[in-house]
């Protein structure tokens, strides 16, 4: 059965109904992939090496037969996982240009009854286009505030309410701070979280208001692009006040259950910052199940840096809500409200 190339976007939105498979090595595609990819390689790393170590010193040619001697033994076991991945035998296939290892994967699938569709360009064109995408210019409505106050609890309640968000800690698989990787999984790369970003974007009108939370420029390990960032950073931004007691009980609800050995680390990177007797106290008060104590302590340093990186980098119009009172639909109503009456700088 003949396979059909396609262009990027045509791509995109078969994925939506045939699987799609990634034919590029296992590290490659660790690194960085079309979210909802399943990799099957037609070369390892180790012999993905080799081939280009041949293209080098001895060209195309060589390179080719090689890249079949290596492969050669394996289109059986490579048939039969495709049988078992995808039985309807309808697939999506790319490498990193649309090349050699996407065309032998077409051409053995092909031979074996799928029908494929190629990707031009491969997953380069894709990256191409996400890199893009997150540095172009929309309009962010950014939600601010001290740590405890809720913002990602009302990013989640405007998602029900059918409202654009971004929820970057949730694509970062981080919260943002020492104790934010603590019970998340693993963090992508900084190339799929660009990936992750760009995917929201790309189900989002142009001239749509999508919200925001605010956050420093690295989350955990992954940085927003520098682009996005001053983009946030320029962006009129609300800013959530709630009062200290209903922080910390919004702090506990998230944290206070998690691993005492995980807070204990977590804590104990920020000794430097804390200093040795805070860092002594809200060690005793986790060992001793008093997370209002150890809550409180940490809030004086949470709340010095964000004042002072608020100031430092958020150059953009502040708004204050004070939510010390409201319920949670009346603060999302509230924040409709302000977005409906929002006069936007042209």
């Amino acid at each position: 059965m003949k396979e059909e190339i396609l262009e990027l976007d045509e791509f995109l939105t078969l994925r939506k109904k045939i699987p799609l498979l990634d034919a590029r090595s296992e590290g490659e595609f660790l690194q960085s992939h079309i979210p909802g990819a399943i990799n099957v390689p037609i070369l390892n790393d180790a012999e993905r090496q080799s081939v280009g170590t041949i293209y080098k010193q001895e060209g195309s040619d060589n390179a080719v037969l090689k890249g079949f001697e290596l492969v050669g033994p394996r289109f059986h076991s490579i048939i039969k996982k495709a049988l078992e991945l995808f039985p309807d035998k309808k697939i999506l296939v790319y490498c990193w240009r649309g090349g050699m290892r996407s065309e032998i994967m077409s051409w053995l699938l092909s031979l074996s009854g799928f029908k494929v569709y190629r990707l031009k360009g491969g997953y380069k064109a894709y990256r191409t286009k996400t890199f893009v995408t997150v540095r172009q210019n929309h309009k962010y409505l950014v939600l601010g505030g001290k740590t405890g106050v809720g913002k990602t609890r009302l990013l989640k309640r405007l998602r029900e309410r059918e409202e654009h968000i971004i929820d970057l800690e949730g694509l970062a698989n981080h919260k943002g701070s020492s104790f934010g990787g603590i019970g998340m999984e693993s963090q992508p790369s900084v190339e799929q979280f660009e990936n992750l970003i760009a995917e929201e974007l790309f189900q989002i009108p142009s001239e749509d208001i999508i919200w925001i939370e605010n956050e420093s420029r690295r989350i955990g390990k992954v940085i927003l692009p520098k682009e996005l960032y001053d983009t946030l950073s320029n962006a009129p931004m609300i800013e959530i006040e709630r009062s200290k007691d209903q922080r910390i009980e919004l702090i506990i609800d998230e944290y206070g259950a998690l691993p005492k050995e995980e807070l204990l680390s977590a804590v104990n990177r920020l000794r430097k910052k804390l200093g040795g007797l805070n860092t002594s106290q809200c060690i005793q008060a986790i060992e001793n199940n008093q997370p209002t104590i150890w809550i409180t302590l940490l809030l004086y340093y949470y709340d010095k840096a964000y004042e002072f990186d608020l100031e430092k980098n958020h150059t953009s119009q502040r708004i204050r809500f004070d939510m010390s009172t409201s319920l949670l639909e009346t603060e999302i109503d509230q924040l409709l409200e302000f977005k409906t009456n929002f006069q936007w700088k042209i």
